[in-house]
């Protein structure tokens, strides 16, 4: 059983809709730049892959990771030609870090909180009418946790259209823990490269609209074959090769496909050295080396945005389905070994027709899942 992409809408640091984000990635252009929502002196790392877009240069806001929430959500529902009244749609959120960076700020600068802005239902509800709503909190997985759920939910007979996104943006309190765990200081996000040093946090918001079988008329982006999920509690950051390798071959018997039907993945990529290469080894044990899928790994442009990232790369995905181009990993230069069997995409962008793309997201825990995506012909 497959489901209709019908509606999609993005913003992240290299642009505000998705196909502003995928000509970025396609051009090589990054979002990084000099951390800008707090003081840096506290912190080894200073830099960051942020939206900028505060009133005051040096002054952090409020309600931005629901704000840009809105705007993904609406610039959805108007490309899926939709109403934009919700009352009647699941609205599903994957995030990381939702709204703390508000409460941050009110406790730091006693910036106003209005608590029942720090949960995504309150404005989705007001700006919408949506009344179904809820919020997962599955680490970097999320919102292909909530992918998961639209299928369910669309499978079940509960709803014949889902709003499906994803919002995060930079905390301190998430930026600074990150800074102490991780033993090197990371300048860019590299994926798979030797010269990876661990992750740095990205921001954005993604939202697709998901339904049982596109209106007549209506423009159909690709077809959500199926979405595997697990939670393999192997450690809680140290990602296992037998729960990646698990959620993979579940992603596709439910897609009714097999390896050898996969012409991209869209990696999870996190620049981390153990997620590489552990990421690197179950892919060269699924895929024949040197004549697998293409793959690629946004993060290297975009940063880790964390809840959203995996539906954000599962967009870009489908553009690649579209317009037959994946854009290149960039900074990767010199492989880590066992990635040496892998055809990741380097240096710039690479032209193929893509019929199956796979799309990874791995989180802490164990919170795996991946997609699996039918290009609309």
């Amino acid at each position: 059983m497959s489901r209709d992409i019908v509606g999609m809408g993005a913003v992240a640091s290299i642009g505000s809709t998705p196909e502003e984000i995928f000509d970025s990635l396609c051009a090589g252009r990054t979002g990084l730049a000099g951390l800008r929502a707090f003081d840096t002196t506290k912190y080894r790392a200073k830099r960051a892959y942020e939206i900028d877009d505060r009133a005051r240069p040096g002054a952090d806001e409020p309600g931005r990771a629901t704000r840009w929430l809105k705007a993904a959500v609406g610039r959805a529902l108007a490309d899926a030609g939709h109403p934009g009244d919700l009352a009647d749609v699941p609205v599903l959120v994957g995030t990381t870090l939702q709204e703390q960076r508000s409460a941050e700020l009110w406790w730091q600068e006693g910036t106003p909180l209005d608590t029942a802005g720090l949960h995504f239902g309150t404005a989705l509800r007001e700006t919408f009418g949506a009344t179904r709503t809820y919020t997962f909190a599955n680490a970097c997985a999320a919102s292909l946790y909530a992918l998961a759920m639209a299928t369910d939910l669309i499978e079940a007979g509960e709803a014949d259209t889902v709003v499906v996104a994803g919002t995060d943006a930079l905390g301190e309190s998430a930026f600074g823990t990150l800074d102490r765990v991780q033993n090197d200081v990371p300048e860019a996000l590299r994926p798979f490269d030797r010269s990876h040093k661990g992750m740095l946090m990205g921001e954005g918001a993604v939202a697709v609209v998901v339904r049982r079988a596109a209106a007549p008329g209506q423009r159909v982006y690709a077809r959500l074959r199926a979405v595997g999920v697990n939670c393999d509690a192997h450690h809680p950051t140290a990602p296992d090769p037998a729960g990646i390798t698990r959620v993979l071959r579940d992603a596709y018997r439910r897609a009714g496909v097999g390896p050898e039907d996969i012409d991209l993945v869209m990696l999870h990529g996190s620049g981390t050295p153990k997620n590489d290469t552990t990421e690197a080894g179950v892919l060269s044990a699924i895929f024949e080396p040197g004549a697998g899928p293409l793959m690629t790994a946004v993060k290297s442009m975009t940063g880790h945005t964390l809840g959203g990232s995996g539906l954000l790369s599962l967009v870009m995905a489908v553009l690649a389905t579209r317009r037959g181009t994946v854009p290149p990993v960039l900074g990767l230069t010199d492989p880590v070994p066992e990635a040496a069997g892998l055809r990741l995409v380097r240096h710039e962008a690479a032209s193929a027709r893509i019929g199956i793309a796979q799309v990874d997201a791995f989180g802490f825990g164990g919170i795996n899942a991946a997609a699996i995506l039918e290009a609309a012909r």
